[in-house]
Protein backbone atom coordinates (compact mmCIF):
# COMPACT_ATOMS: atom_id res chain seq x y z
CA UNK A 1 0.00 0.00 0.00
CA UNK A 2 1.31 3.41 -0.93
CA UNK A 3 1.83 6.08 1.73
CA UNK A 4 -1.41 7.85 2.56
CA UNK A 5 -1.07 11.66 2.79
CA UNK A 6 -2.05 12.95 6.25
CA UNK A 7 -5.03 14.99 4.96
CA UNK A 8 -6.40 11.91 3.16
CA UNK A 9 -5.82 9.76 6.26
CA UNK A 10 -7.85 12.23 8.37
CA UNK A 11 -10.70 12.22 5.86
CA UNK A 12 -10.65 8.41 5.59
CA UNK A 13 -10.74 8.01 9.37
CA UNK A 14 -14.20 9.68 9.42
CA UNK A 15 -15.75 7.51 6.70
CA UNK A 16 -18.83 5.46 7.63
CA UNK A 17 -19.99 4.68 4.07
CA UNK A 18 -18.23 4.24 0.74
CA UNK A 19 -20.24 4.77 -2.43
CA UNK A 20 -18.93 3.18 -5.62
CA UNK A 21 -19.77 3.86 -9.24
CA UNK A 22 -19.80 0.66 -11.31
CA UNK A 23 -18.62 1.06 -14.91
CA UNK A 24 -14.98 2.13 -14.85
CA UNK A 25 -14.70 1.62 -11.07
CA UNK A 26 -15.87 -1.90 -10.23
CA UNK A 27 -15.35 -2.89 -13.87
CA UNK A 28 -12.77 -1.74 -16.39
CA UNK A 29 -15.44 0.32 -18.13
CA UNK A 30 -15.90 -2.04 -21.06
CA UNK A 31 -19.49 -2.68 -22.12
CA UNK A 32 -19.81 -6.23 -23.43
CA UNK A 33 -22.91 -7.35 -25.30
CA UNK A 34 -23.71 -10.87 -26.42
CA UNK A 35 -25.53 -11.83 -29.61
CA UNK A 36 -28.59 -12.20 -27.39
CA UNK A 37 -28.46 -8.46 -26.61
CA UNK A 38 -27.62 -9.07 -22.98
CA UNK A 39 -24.97 -6.98 -21.25
CA UNK A 40 -22.06 -8.71 -19.52
CA UNK A 41 -19.63 -7.25 -16.97
CA UNK A 42 -16.42 -8.54 -15.43
CA UNK A 43 -15.90 -7.81 -11.73
CA UNK A 44 -12.62 -8.30 -9.88
CA UNK A 45 -12.95 -10.90 -7.10
CA UNK A 46 -10.31 -9.20 -4.95
CA UNK A 47 -12.24 -5.93 -5.15
CA UNK A 48 -15.29 -7.80 -3.90
CA UNK A 49 -13.38 -9.36 -1.03
CA UNK A 50 -11.98 -5.97 -0.03
CA UNK A 51 -15.55 -4.64 0.05
CA UNK A 52 -16.63 -7.54 2.28
CA UNK A 53 -13.70 -6.94 4.66
CA UNK A 54 -14.55 -3.24 4.86
CA UNK A 55 -18.20 -4.02 5.61
CA UNK A 56 -17.04 -6.39 8.36
CA UNK A 57 -15.46 -3.37 10.10
CA UNK A 58 -18.82 -1.58 10.17
CA UNK A 59 -18.31 0.71 7.18
CA UNK A 60 -21.29 0.59 4.82
CA UNK A 61 -21.08 0.24 1.06
CA UNK A 62 -23.48 1.55 -1.53
CA UNK A 63 -23.66 1.71 -5.31
CA UNK A 64 -24.77 4.65 -7.45
CA UNK A 65 -24.49 4.03 -11.18
CA UNK A 66 -25.79 5.73 -14.27
CA UNK A 67 -26.58 2.51 -16.11
CA UNK A 68 -29.03 -0.23 -15.17
CA UNK A 69 -28.06 -3.87 -15.40
CA UNK A 70 -29.35 -7.07 -13.78
CA UNK A 71 -25.70 -8.17 -13.60
CA UNK A 72 -24.94 -5.36 -11.15
CA UNK A 73 -27.80 -6.38 -8.87
CA UNK A 74 -26.69 -10.02 -9.03
CA UNK A 75 -23.11 -9.14 -8.04
CA UNK A 76 -24.11 -6.73 -5.28
CA UNK A 77 -26.59 -9.22 -3.80
CA UNK A 78 -23.77 -11.77 -3.71
CA UNK A 79 -21.63 -9.30 -1.77
CA UNK A 80 -24.43 -8.41 0.65
CA UNK A 81 -24.76 -4.84 -0.62
CA UNK A 82 -28.38 -3.66 -0.49
CA UNK A 83 -28.07 0.08 -1.18
CA UNK A 84 -27.96 -0.06 -4.98
CA UNK A 85 -29.15 2.88 -7.07
CA UNK A 86 -29.10 2.17 -10.81
CA UNK A 87 -30.11 4.39 -13.73
CA UNK A 88 -28.98 7.53 -11.88
CA UNK A 89 -27.95 10.00 -14.57
CA UNK A 90 -27.78 12.72 -11.89
CA UNK A 91 -26.23 10.93 -8.93
CA UNK A 92 -26.79 13.68 -6.36
CA UNK A 93 -30.40 12.76 -5.42
CA UNK A 94 -29.41 9.14 -4.73
CA UNK A 95 -26.43 10.32 -2.66
CA UNK A 96 -28.69 12.61 -0.61
CA UNK A 97 -31.15 9.72 -0.07
CA UNK A 98 -28.30 7.53 1.19
CA UNK A 99 -27.11 10.17 3.64
CA UNK A 100 -30.63 10.66 4.97
CA UNK A 101 -31.39 6.92 5.14
CA UNK A 102 -28.23 6.20 7.15
CA UNK A 103 -28.25 9.47 9.12
CA UNK A 104 -24.83 10.48 7.82
CA UNK A 105 -23.21 13.82 7.14
CA UNK A 106 -21.56 14.24 3.76
CA UNK A 107 -18.08 14.26 5.34
CA UNK A 108 -18.75 10.72 6.61
CA UNK A 109 -19.19 9.41 3.06
CA UNK A 110 -16.58 8.57 0.43
CA UNK A 111 -17.32 8.35 -3.28
CA UNK A 112 -15.23 6.46 -5.83
CA UNK A 113 -15.55 7.52 -9.45
CA UNK A 114 -13.78 7.53 -12.77
CA UNK A 115 -15.58 9.94 -15.11
CA UNK A 116 -17.03 13.44 -15.17
CA UNK A 117 -20.56 12.21 -14.34
CA UNK A 118 -19.19 11.35 -10.88
CA UNK A 119 -17.99 14.86 -10.07
CA UNK A 120 -21.32 16.14 -8.72
CA UNK A 121 -21.12 13.66 -5.82
CA UNK A 122 -17.34 13.75 -5.49
CA UNK A 123 -17.51 17.48 -4.84
CA UNK A 124 -20.01 16.96 -1.99
CA UNK A 125 -18.53 14.04 -0.08
CA UNK A 126 -15.90 13.88 2.63
CA UNK A 127 -13.47 11.73 0.66
CA UNK A 128 -13.45 11.85 -3.13
CA UNK A 129 -11.47 9.03 -4.73
CA UNK A 130 -10.55 8.63 -8.40
CA UNK A 131 -9.49 5.35 -9.95
CA UNK A 132 -5.93 5.23 -11.22
CA UNK A 133 -7.15 5.52 -14.81
CA UNK A 134 -9.89 8.10 -14.18
CA UNK A 135 -10.50 11.06 -16.47
CA UNK A 136 -8.02 13.88 -15.79
CA UNK A 137 -10.73 16.21 -14.46
CA UNK A 138 -11.84 13.57 -11.96
CA UNK A 139 -8.23 13.03 -10.88
CA UNK A 140 -7.84 16.79 -10.45
CA UNK A 141 -10.82 17.02 -8.07
CA UNK A 142 -10.14 13.84 -6.08
CA UNK A 143 -8.61 13.86 -2.62
CA UNK A 144 -6.86 10.58 -3.48
CA UNK A 145 -6.30 8.39 -6.55
CA UNK A 146 -5.95 4.63 -6.38
CA UNK A 147 -2.75 2.99 -7.59
CA UNK A 148 -4.89 0.51 -9.56
CA UNK A 149 -7.22 1.02 -12.50
CA UNK A 150 -10.97 0.55 -12.36
CA UNK A 151 -11.95 -3.13 -12.35
CA UNK A 152 -8.31 -4.01 -11.68
CA UNK A 153 -8.03 -3.53 -7.94
CA UNK A 154 -9.14 0.09 -7.45
CA UNK A 155 -11.97 -0.85 -5.07
CA UNK A 156 -9.60 -3.03 -3.01
CA UNK A 157 -7.14 -0.10 -2.85
CA UNK A 158 -9.88 2.15 -1.45
CA UNK A 159 -11.09 -0.42 1.08
CA UNK A 160 -7.59 -1.14 2.38
CA UNK A 161 -6.71 2.57 2.51
CA UNK A 162 -9.78 3.32 4.63
CA UNK A 163 -9.16 0.32 6.90
CA UNK A 164 -5.55 1.47 7.32
CA UNK A 165 -6.69 4.97 8.27
CA UNK A 166 -9.24 3.55 10.72
CA UNK A 167 -6.82 1.02 12.22
CA UNK A 168 -8.89 -2.03 11.22
CA UNK A 169 -6.90 -3.56 8.35
CA UNK A 170 -4.58 -5.77 10.39
CA UNK A 171 -7.50 -7.28 12.31
CA UNK A 172 -9.08 -8.24 8.99
CA UNK A 173 -5.82 -9.82 7.79
CA UNK A 174 -5.38 -11.61 11.13
CA UNK A 175 -8.59 -13.56 10.45
CA UNK A 176 -6.71 -15.29 7.61
CA UNK A 177 -3.49 -15.67 9.56
CA UNK A 178 -5.12 -17.53 12.43
CA UNK A 179 -4.92 -14.49 14.72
Amino acid sequence: MQTIPEEVRKRAARIKMVVFDVDGVLTDGSLLYGDDGLEYKAFNSRDGHGMKMLMATGVGIAIITGRSSPTVMYRMTGLGITDVYQGQHDKRPAFEKLLKKHTLRSEQAAYVGDDVVDLSVMLQCGLAVATGDAHRLVQQHAHWSTPSAGGRGAARDVCEMIMTAQGTLQAQFDKYLGG
